[in-house]
Protein backbone atom coordinates (compact mmCIF):
# COMPACT_ATOMS: atom_id res chain seq x y z
CA UNK A 1 0.00 0.00 0.00
CA UNK A 2 1.28 3.52 -1.18
CA UNK A 3 0.77 6.38 0.74
CA UNK A 4 -2.03 8.73 -1.06
CA UNK A 5 -0.39 11.52 -3.20
CA UNK A 6 -2.15 14.51 -1.47
CA UNK A 7 -1.05 13.14 1.42
CA UNK A 8 2.74 12.72 0.35
CA UNK A 9 2.54 16.48 -1.06
CA UNK A 10 1.17 17.58 2.87
CA UNK A 11 4.13 15.55 4.43
CA UNK A 12 6.69 17.27 2.43
CA UNK A 13 5.20 20.35 2.29
CA UNK A 14 5.21 20.69 6.32
CA UNK A 15 8.23 19.23 6.30
CA UNK A 16 10.24 21.11 4.11
CA UNK A 17 8.65 24.25 5.63
CA UNK A 18 9.14 23.62 9.36
CA UNK A 19 12.58 22.50 8.74
CA UNK A 20 13.40 25.48 7.05
CA UNK A 21 11.74 28.28 8.78
CA UNK A 22 13.25 27.42 11.62
CA UNK A 23 17.06 27.06 10.10
CA UNK A 24 16.65 30.37 8.78
CA UNK A 25 15.59 31.30 12.13
CA UNK A 26 18.96 30.21 13.31
CA UNK A 27 20.56 31.51 10.84
CA UNK A 28 19.29 34.87 11.90
CA UNK A 29 20.09 34.20 15.67
CA UNK A 30 23.01 33.47 15.10
CA UNK A 31 24.34 36.77 12.70
CA UNK A 32 22.52 38.60 15.46
CA UNK A 33 24.67 37.20 18.86
CA UNK A 34 27.79 37.36 16.54
CA UNK A 35 27.26 40.86 15.88
CA UNK A 36 25.73 42.16 19.09
CA UNK A 37 29.28 40.71 20.91
CA UNK A 38 31.24 42.92 18.64
CA UNK A 39 28.96 46.07 18.80
CA UNK A 40 27.25 45.39 22.57
CA UNK A 41 25.99 48.88 22.89
CA UNK A 42 24.07 48.93 19.61
CA UNK A 43 20.58 49.86 19.45
CA UNK A 44 18.01 50.49 16.84
CA UNK A 45 15.23 53.15 17.70
CA UNK A 46 11.97 53.05 15.60
CA UNK A 47 9.81 55.76 17.09
CA UNK A 48 8.80 55.79 21.02
CA UNK A 49 10.03 51.30 20.44
CA UNK A 50 13.76 50.88 21.10
CA UNK A 51 14.73 47.33 20.37
CA UNK A 52 18.36 46.14 22.25
CA UNK A 53 21.25 45.25 20.73
CA UNK A 54 21.09 41.15 20.07
CA UNK A 55 17.09 42.13 18.44
CA UNK A 56 18.44 45.54 16.58
CA UNK A 57 21.06 42.77 14.89
CA UNK A 58 18.49 40.87 13.74
CA UNK A 59 17.05 43.17 11.67
CA UNK A 60 20.40 44.88 10.78
CA UNK A 61 21.15 40.30 9.64
CA UNK A 62 17.85 40.39 7.95
CA UNK A 63 18.94 44.08 5.88
CA UNK A 64 22.13 42.66 4.91
CA UNK A 65 20.46 39.18 3.73
CA UNK A 66 17.91 40.66 1.80
CA UNK A 67 19.86 41.26 -1.37
CA UNK A 68 20.49 37.70 -1.76
CA UNK A 69 17.27 36.65 -1.61
CA UNK A 70 16.44 38.54 -5.31
CA UNK A 71 18.84 35.84 -6.47
CA UNK A 72 17.05 32.34 -8.37
CA UNK A 73 20.13 30.51 -10.54
CA UNK A 74 20.40 27.55 -8.17
CA UNK A 75 24.21 27.35 -9.91
CA UNK A 76 24.61 30.82 -8.52
CA UNK A 77 23.60 30.03 -4.91
CA UNK A 78 25.25 26.97 -5.21
CA UNK A 79 28.77 28.67 -5.52
CA UNK A 80 27.94 30.98 -2.82
CA UNK A 81 26.66 28.25 -0.40
CA UNK A 82 29.71 26.68 -0.96
CA UNK A 83 31.57 29.95 0.56
CA UNK A 84 29.62 29.19 4.08
CA UNK A 85 31.48 25.86 3.65
CA UNK A 86 34.99 27.06 3.47
CA UNK A 87 33.54 29.51 6.16
CA UNK A 88 32.73 26.91 8.56
CA UNK A 89 36.00 25.44 8.08
CA UNK A 90 37.62 28.38 8.98
CA UNK A 91 36.32 28.42 11.62
CA UNK A 92 36.85 25.42 13.17
CA UNK A 93 41.02 26.63 12.28
CA UNK A 94 40.47 29.65 14.25
CA UNK A 95 38.79 27.91 17.33
CA UNK A 96 41.83 26.26 17.37
CA UNK A 97 43.85 28.46 17.40
CA UNK A 98 42.50 30.92 19.70
CA UNK A 99 43.08 27.47 21.95
CA UNK A 100 47.09 27.57 21.31
CA UNK A 101 47.44 31.06 22.72
CA UNK A 102 49.10 31.06 26.42
CA UNK A 103 46.62 33.20 27.79
CA UNK A 104 43.31 30.65 27.05
CA UNK A 105 44.57 26.85 25.96
CA UNK A 106 42.64 23.71 26.26
CA UNK A 107 42.71 23.95 30.45
CA UNK A 108 38.42 23.57 30.18
CA UNK A 109 36.72 22.61 33.10
CA UNK A 110 33.79 20.23 33.12
CA UNK A 111 32.13 16.79 33.39
CA UNK A 112 32.89 14.92 30.56
CA UNK A 113 29.50 12.93 30.42
CA UNK A 114 26.80 15.10 31.66
CA UNK A 115 23.32 12.48 31.50
CA UNK A 116 21.43 16.40 32.62
CA UNK A 117 22.39 18.13 29.28
CA UNK A 118 21.96 14.94 26.90
CA UNK A 119 18.81 15.53 26.01
CA UNK A 120 19.50 19.35 24.71
CA UNK A 121 22.78 17.73 23.04
CA UNK A 122 21.08 14.93 21.13
CA UNK A 123 18.51 17.70 19.98
CA UNK A 124 21.12 19.80 19.04
CA UNK A 125 22.64 17.17 16.85
CA UNK A 126 19.48 16.10 15.41
CA UNK A 127 18.97 19.60 14.56
CA UNK A 128 22.63 19.70 12.50
CA UNK A 129 21.42 16.56 10.58
CA UNK A 130 17.84 17.79 9.70
CA UNK A 131 18.91 19.38 6.06
CA UNK A 132 16.81 16.91 4.14
CA UNK A 133 14.66 19.64 2.54
CA UNK A 134 17.95 21.08 0.82
CA UNK A 135 18.16 17.71 -0.91
CA UNK A 136 15.99 18.24 -4.25
CA UNK A 137 17.38 21.71 -4.35
CA UNK A 138 20.98 20.41 -4.76
CA UNK A 139 19.82 17.40 -6.61
CA UNK A 140 17.75 19.68 -9.24
CA UNK A 141 20.68 21.51 -9.32
CA UNK A 142 23.56 19.25 -10.18
CA UNK A 143 24.63 18.69 -13.83
CA UNK A 144 25.79 14.88 -13.36
CA UNK A 145 22.99 13.57 -10.78
CA UNK A 146 24.63 10.25 -10.78
CA UNK A 147 27.01 11.68 -8.17
CA UNK A 148 24.34 12.37 -5.76
CA UNK A 149 24.80 9.38 -3.49
CA UNK A 150 29.17 10.33 -3.12
CA UNK A 151 27.68 14.31 -2.93
CA UNK A 152 25.76 12.97 0.62
CA UNK A 153 28.10 10.99 1.96
CA UNK A 154 31.11 13.36 1.41
CA UNK A 155 28.83 15.85 2.82
CA UNK A 156 27.79 14.29 6.00
CA UNK A 157 31.54 13.28 6.37
CA UNK A 158 32.50 16.70 6.55
CA UNK A 159 29.60 18.22 8.97
CA UNK A 160 30.02 15.08 11.42
CA UNK A 161 33.85 15.76 11.31
CA UNK A 162 33.25 19.25 11.70
CA UNK A 163 31.05 19.21 14.64
CA UNK A 164 33.10 16.39 16.52
CA UNK A 165 35.66 18.95 15.86
CA UNK A 166 33.94 22.11 17.39
CA UNK A 167 32.66 20.42 20.26
CA UNK A 168 35.87 19.00 21.36
CA UNK A 169 37.30 22.11 21.03
CA UNK A 170 34.95 24.33 22.71
CA UNK A 171 34.88 21.36 25.56
CA UNK A 172 38.59 21.36 25.93
CA UNK A 173 39.28 24.96 26.11
CA UNK A 174 36.01 26.47 27.91
CA UNK A 175 34.96 23.40 29.55
CA UNK A 176 31.58 23.98 31.01
CA UNK A 177 31.42 27.46 30.54
CA UNK A 178 30.94 27.01 26.66
CA UNK A 179 28.30 29.46 25.85
CA UNK A 180 25.78 27.85 22.87
CA UNK A 181 27.82 29.66 20.26
CA UNK A 182 31.96 28.92 21.08
CA UNK A 183 32.71 32.07 19.44
CA UNK A 184 30.81 33.93 21.83
CA UNK A 185 33.11 33.01 24.17
CA UNK A 186 36.36 34.07 22.31
CA UNK A 187 38.50 37.14 23.14
CA UNK A 188 37.74 39.32 21.06
CA UNK A 189 40.88 41.61 21.02
CA UNK A 190 43.05 37.84 19.61
CA UNK A 191 43.55 38.19 15.45
CA UNK A 192 42.39 34.59 15.32
CA UNK A 193 38.66 35.18 17.31
CA UNK A 194 38.38 37.66 14.93
CA UNK A 195 38.55 35.58 11.70
CA UNK A 196 36.78 33.43 13.68
CA UNK A 197 33.62 35.40 14.78
CA UNK A 198 33.74 38.03 10.89
CA UNK A 199 33.74 34.60 8.86
CA UNK A 200 30.86 33.22 11.31
CA UNK A 201 28.80 36.71 9.98
CA UNK A 202 29.84 35.34 6.04
CA UNK A 203 28.09 31.73 7.10
CA UNK A 204 24.29 33.05 7.05
CA UNK A 205 24.65 35.11 4.68
CA UNK A 206 26.24 32.94 2.02
CA UNK A 207 23.42 29.90 3.15
CA UNK A 208 20.32 31.78 4.08
CA UNK A 209 18.98 32.01 -0.23
CA UNK A 210 19.90 28.69 -1.05
CA UNK A 211 18.17 27.38 2.32
CA UNK A 212 14.84 29.47 1.59
CA UNK A 213 14.79 28.01 -1.98
CA UNK A 214 12.96 24.73 -1.24
CA UNK A 215 10.45 26.81 0.81
CA UNK A 216 9.85 29.13 -1.69
CA UNK A 217 9.32 26.62 -3.97
CA UNK A 218 7.14 24.47 -1.46
CA UNK A 219 4.79 27.48 -1.24
CA UNK A 220 4.22 28.63 -5.05
CA UNK A 221 3.49 24.91 -5.73
CA UNK A 222 0.53 25.36 -3.58
CA UNK A 223 -0.65 28.40 -5.40
CA UNK A 224 -3.05 28.75 -8.86
CA UNK A 225 -1.05 27.86 -11.32
CA UNK A 226 -0.74 31.03 -13.60
CA UNK A 227 0.78 32.70 -10.04
CA UNK A 228 3.62 29.54 -10.55
CA UNK A 229 7.07 30.87 -12.09
CA UNK A 230 5.94 34.18 -11.88
CA UNK A 231 8.88 36.30 -10.89
CA UNK A 232 7.37 39.28 -8.84
CA UNK A 233 5.29 36.61 -6.92
CA UNK A 234 8.88 34.29 -6.00
CA UNK A 235 10.11 37.88 -4.62
CA UNK A 236 7.45 38.94 -2.44
CA UNK A 237 7.14 35.38 -1.01
CA UNK A 238 10.63 35.30 -0.02
CA UNK A 239 10.17 39.08 1.53
CA UNK A 240 7.56 37.43 3.58
CA UNK A 241 9.13 34.20 4.74
CA UNK A 242 12.45 36.85 5.47
CA UNK A 243 10.18 39.07 7.60
CA UNK A 244 8.46 36.67 9.32
CA UNK A 245 11.81 34.38 10.36
CA UNK A 246 13.21 37.62 11.65
CA UNK A 247 10.24 38.42 14.38
CA UNK A 248 11.09 34.59 15.00
CA UNK A 249 14.05 35.19 15.90
CA UNK A 250 12.85 38.22 17.54
CA UNK A 251 10.55 36.58 19.87
CA UNK A 252 12.33 33.77 20.58
CA UNK A 253 16.27 34.85 20.29
CA UNK A 254 17.86 31.74 22.18
CA UNK A 255 19.88 30.12 19.81
CA UNK A 256 20.17 26.92 21.80
CA UNK A 257 16.54 26.75 22.59
CA UNK A 258 15.23 27.49 18.82
CA UNK A 259 18.00 25.01 17.68
CA UNK A 260 17.50 21.90 20.62
CA UNK A 261 13.28 22.80 20.38
CA UNK A 262 13.54 22.37 16.14
CA UNK A 263 15.76 18.91 17.03
CA UNK A 264 13.45 17.13 19.09
CA UNK A 265 10.00 18.83 18.13
CA UNK A 266 10.27 19.06 14.22
CA UNK A 267 13.00 17.25 12.54
CA UNK A 268 12.59 14.44 14.89
CA UNK A 269 8.79 14.18 13.03
CA UNK A 270 9.98 15.07 9.81
CA UNK A 271 13.22 13.52 9.20
CA UNK A 272 12.93 9.99 11.31
CA UNK A 273 9.57 9.08 12.37
CA UNK A 274 7.39 10.12 8.66
CA UNK A 275 9.91 8.99 6.52
CA UNK A 276 10.08 5.15 8.79
CA UNK A 277 6.70 4.79 9.09
CA UNK A 278 6.07 5.84 5.36
CA UNK A 279 8.62 3.53 4.47
CA UNK A 280 7.17 0.54 6.56
CA UNK A 281 3.74 1.27 5.05
CA UNK A 282 4.91 1.75 1.17
CA UNK A 283 6.83 -1.29 0.80
CA UNK A 284 4.88 -3.68 3.60
CA UNK A 285 8.13 -4.10 5.90
CA UNK A 286 5.56 -4.31 8.62
CA UNK A 287 3.99 -7.06 7.82
CA UNK A 288 7.00 -9.97 8.12
CA UNK A 289 9.30 -9.82 11.35
CA UNK A 290 12.78 -9.57 10.02
CA UNK A 291 16.09 -7.66 10.23
CA UNK A 292 14.76 -4.96 8.77
CA UNK A 293 11.64 -4.29 10.15
CA UNK A 294 14.00 -4.33 13.93
CA UNK A 295 16.60 -2.11 12.66
CA UNK A 296 13.71 0.81 11.58
CA UNK A 297 11.63 0.12 14.87
CA UNK A 298 14.70 0.58 16.75
CA UNK A 299 15.31 3.97 14.58
CA UNK A 300 11.40 5.03 15.86
CA UNK A 301 11.85 4.08 19.22
CA UNK A 302 14.79 6.50 19.54
CA UNK A 303 13.17 9.12 17.52
CA UNK A 304 10.10 8.99 19.96
CA UNK A 305 12.27 8.54 23.00
CA UNK A 306 14.51 11.76 22.04
CA UNK A 307 11.83 13.72 20.84
CA UNK A 308 9.37 13.18 23.60
CA UNK A 309 12.77 14.10 26.32
CA UNK A 310 14.48 16.54 24.36
CA UNK A 311 11.17 18.70 23.37
CA UNK A 312 10.63 18.49 27.47
CA UNK A 313 14.18 19.65 27.90
CA UNK A 314 13.70 22.70 25.60
CA UNK A 315 10.71 23.96 26.39
CA UNK A 316 11.76 24.04 30.21
CA UNK A 317 14.91 25.64 29.22
CA UNK A 318 13.30 28.50 27.03
CA UNK A 319 10.69 29.33 30.18
CA UNK A 320 13.79 29.22 32.82
CA UNK A 321 15.56 32.03 30.36
CA UNK A 322 12.34 33.62 29.95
Amino acid sequence: MAVPSSTSKQVSFFKTCMNGINALSGLLILEGDNLHKLSPDFALKLGNLTLDGRHSFVMVAGAMIFPSIWLSDLGVLSYISFGGVISSLIIVAAVFCVGTTKDVGFHGKGTLVNFKGLPTALSLYTFCYGAHAMFPTIYNSMRKKSQFPKVLLLSFTTCTITYVTMAILGYLIYGHNVQSQVTLNLPKEKISSKVAIYTILAGPIAKYALTIMPISTAIESCLPTKYQENKPISILIKILLLISTMVWAILFPSFESVTSLSGAGLIILVSFLLPCVCYLKIFGIYRHFGYELAGISGIIVLAVLVGVVGTYSSIAHTIKEA
